[in-house]
């Protein structure tokens, strides 16, 4: 798939990268709309873990996986695989990895440290 027009610059966006994923975020109301580009190669275990300071990712992400791949696995072992065109609903306390040569997109949406409360999601799987 052509990534172009997913890419592209976001209006209002503030960007960062971390661990070589990159981060777009931009405030909408009460909460915000995140382009989350996870690269090929990409693993929270490899990638973030030593730079957050936790054994899991800890947010719940939520949101649309506009292109790509990307498994997850929870603590307790469950495994959740997602791909492109895919709703995504993801509770805390998981590991994730881009599956695959494409790198992965999500459109993420969020409360900040709310999202679990705000959305009724599970605070684990």
């Amino acid at each position: 798939m052509d990534n172009a027009i997913l890419l592209g610059p976001l209006k209002g966006a503030t960007r960062r990268e971390v661990g070589g994923v990159q981060v777009d975020v931009v405030p909408t109301g009460n909460a915000r709309v995140k382009r989350i580009v996870y690269p090929v190669g990409f693993r929270w275990s490899k990638n973030l873990k030593d730079i957050v300071g936790t054994a899991l990712c800890t947010h719940a992400h939520v949101g649309f996986l506009a292109s790509g791949r990307f498994t997850i696995q929870y603590a307790d072992g469950a495994i959740e695989e997602f791909v492109a065109p895919q709703a995504v609903a993801i509770a805390p306390g998981h590991d994730g990895w881009v599956v695959g040569e494409e790198p992965a997109i999500l459109i993420e949406f969020d409360f900040e440290g709310e999202t679990v409360e705000r959305l009724g999601l599970a605070s684990r799987h």
